[in-house]
């Protein structure tokens, strides 16, 4: 680590650079970041890519009285580095170290938190509006990757910037890739711009003049760029019509140009949107090479960028190569991403079936409500997005989908723990915003055979269904040559047993199994149980073993509210069963980044906290028919 960098322990530090000092600073932290992010894994392309931009911003504005807003704050490293903990920087993303993203409890100068898309417009305003109520002085800049314009909420709040506030600055930092290529017409929008011959004359002038006459006239020059491109691309005026005045675009990794032209900005008495191109990946050439793969990624080797082949496919692979087979067979089946190809493995579907696929962008409304469209015309579509993701799109799921009973298939990869990404990323809370909806059939496989098994059920139903499985390597178990129906409804009986039922939901199995185990050797008997419907639950199991056992015990990696087990009480109580349940899953809190069997130990998601509350219940029930003998 250089000197420089271990100089800067606040952004005061860096306000007193030279310009020849924040470039070599920028080539030391993307040295730094290369080496440690190789043992601890993380976002890297996104990193590399904005360490100019947020140099320039620290060395113009002062937070943690102005603030800075990323969208995502997935591109926040540098940030967190300039401000005071580049002590603690070896430690992101590991238990108990730094966030990977931008966290409101961890720094003053993380004045907002995000680990999903399109958020930093609406909640830089909400600031802008609540200082011009205060009667405040301080600055609100928004950093804002183009794949964040293809999200509805950032259009939403661009209608509404200019009518609620005079003073906001927007970045807009143009790289052409959110973790896949950007799609759609705001993507050819940003790139007929900045393809414009005109740019790169009048850009070239802009740079020379910052040497001699500073930033304003360099801003004037920027400005003479966007006014060129009106007369021949009336796309460019896209920004203005909002409200906001446009300058750019400029070289996002010029870091003088940048210093210069955020002091014109910050003097400006209406809103603005600074266009600025970057290069994600910039500074290690496995990582341009290879943009998605670098996008967010576990450890490699900083030389090569070489990652551990990986052993047995993942469970977004599974489902990709089964929807494959599927669609061979069934030219109804479409699949929807949004902005997530790589993420849910239909990547290795669009090759295949090229006009069946469709990216809609960091828009998961629209791919809800896209897909409800189709499915009215006889097509049967397969929404892939992350259960977090999901989240986003619950009314279209509910008024569009379930509402009108249409035949849409939801496949929520990384439900369940997301273990490094943190609270941003776990997937726990979608059978709780699922379950309470009518018409839908909510499915979890307990392995890569049965994840097969479901999604030719899903297909074979009249209305809409869902299926959460993990992030991560499957079970490893065999194949069948070709998926099998599964009946609606029923559950899988491993083992019979007359003492306790223990139910594991999809791969929880695998600690249910070990606890029954673990209550044989006790000398009771067992049922070990995959529920695989989480709705509609299998009755007529709960009912007939509510008859026999001294109690049911539920494992879900999901919250306890609102999830499987409550599923399971709720149903018990309609029948007016007594049995005791011990349900095992997550409280009721946002858990934490960190590694899953940590987490698990950490928050009684372990066999042995189930025992200590299985075996005095069961030992409760030998006593009473002693008595009773």
């Amino acid at each position: 680590m250089g000197t420089l960098l271990e100089s800067i322990h606040s952004p005061a530090d860096v306000k007193r650079l030279t310009n020849a000092q924040m470039i070599s600073l920028a080539e030391e932290i993307r040295a730094f970041l290369i080496q440690t992010l190789s043992k601890t894994g993380g976002h890297l392309g996104p990193n590399l890519g904005v360490v100019e931009l947020t140099i320039a911003l620290h060395a113009v504005f002062n937070t943690p009285d102005d603030k800075i807003l990323f969208d995502v704050s997935h591109q926040a490293y540098i940030h967190k580095i300039l401000t005071g903990r580049l002590d603690r920087f070896e430690t992101i993303r590991q238990p108990g170290g730094l966030n990977g993203f931008m966290l409101r409890t961890e720094s003053e100068h993380d004045c907002y938190g995000a680990g999903h898309a399109g958020t930093a417009l609406s909640a830089a305003l909400g600031m802008a509006v609540a200082r011009d109520l205060a009667g405040g002085k301080e600055h609100v800049v928004a950093v804002a990757g183009d794949a964040a314009f293809t999200n509805g909420i950032s259009f939403e709040a661009l209608n509404n910037i200019a009518e609620q506030t005079k003073r906001l600055i927007v970045v807009l930092n143009d790289n052409e890739w959110s973790i896949d290529r950007n799609v759609g017409a705001v993507a050819r929008y940003f790139h007929r711009v900045v393809t414009n011959e005109h740019y790169k004359h009048l850009h070239d002038k802009a740079t020379q003049l910052i040497e001699r006459f500073g930033g304003k006239t360099a801003a004037k020059v920027v400005r003479r760029a966007e006014e060129a491109a009106k007369s021949m691309l009336w796309p460019s005026m896209l920004f203005e019509e909002f409200g906001l005045e446009y300058y750019g675009p400029i070289d996002g990794h010029n870091i003088p140009l940048l210093v210069e032209t955020f002091k014109f900005l910050k003097a400006q008495d209406h809103p603005v949107l600074l266009h600025i191109l970057t290069q994600k990946g910039r500074g290690f050439q496995p990582a341009l090479d290879g943009q998605k793969k670098f996008h967010g990624l576990g450890p490699y080797d900083p030389e090569t960028g070489k990652t551990v082949p990986p052993g047995l496919p993942t469970y977004s692979e599974v489902f990709a190569n089964t929807l494959t087979e599927l669609a061979n067979k069934d030219e109804r089946i479409v699949a929807i991403t949004a902005a997530m190809p790589n993420g849910t493995g239909l990547d290795l579907f669009r090759p295949h079936h090229p006009k069946r696929y469709f990216d809609v962008g960091i828009a998961e409304e629209h791919a809800v409500v896209f897909a409800a469209g189709m499915a009215t015309r006889g097509y049967r579509p397969v929404c892939a997005i992350y259960s977090t993701f999901l989240q986003r799109a619950f009314d279209p799921i509910v008024h569009d989908v379930c509402l009108q009973k249409l035949p849409v298939l939801f496949c929520m990869d990384r439900a369940g723990l997301s273990s490094d990404d943190g609270p941003t990323h776990h997937g726990l809370f979608d059978i709780a915003y699922l379950r309470g909806i009518p018409e839908i059939v909510l499915m979890a496989p307990k392995d890569e055979d049965e994840l097969a098994d479901m999604m030719k059920t899903a297909f074979e139903l009249p209305g809409p269904s869902a299926i959460r499985y993990p992030r991560g390597a499957v079970a490893g178990v065999p194949r069948k040559p070709a998926p099998q129906t599964i009946p609606i409804g029923k559950a899988e009986i491993i083992e019979d047993g007359s003492d306790i039922a223990i139910l594991g939901l999809g791969t929880m199995l695998s600690l249910a199994r070990e606890l029954a185990a673990r209550v044989r050797r006790e000398g009771y008997s067992t049922a070990l149980i995959n529920p695989r419907f989480i709705k509609p639950l299998d009755r007529g199991m709960l009912d007939h073993y509510a008859r026999r056992v001294a109690a049911f015990v539920t494992f879900e990696d999901h919250v306890k509210t609102g999830g499987f087990g409550t599923a399971v009480v709720e149903a018990l109580d309609e029948m007016g069963a007594s049995v005791p349940v011990v349900r095992i899953g997550w409280p009721d809190q946002f858990i934490e980044h960190g590694k899953v069997d940590q987490l698990r130990a950490r928050y009684g998601l372990t066999v042995d906290a189930a025992l200590a509350q299985v075996l005095p219940l069961l030992a409760s029930r030998r006593r009473a028919s002693l008595v009773a003998s």
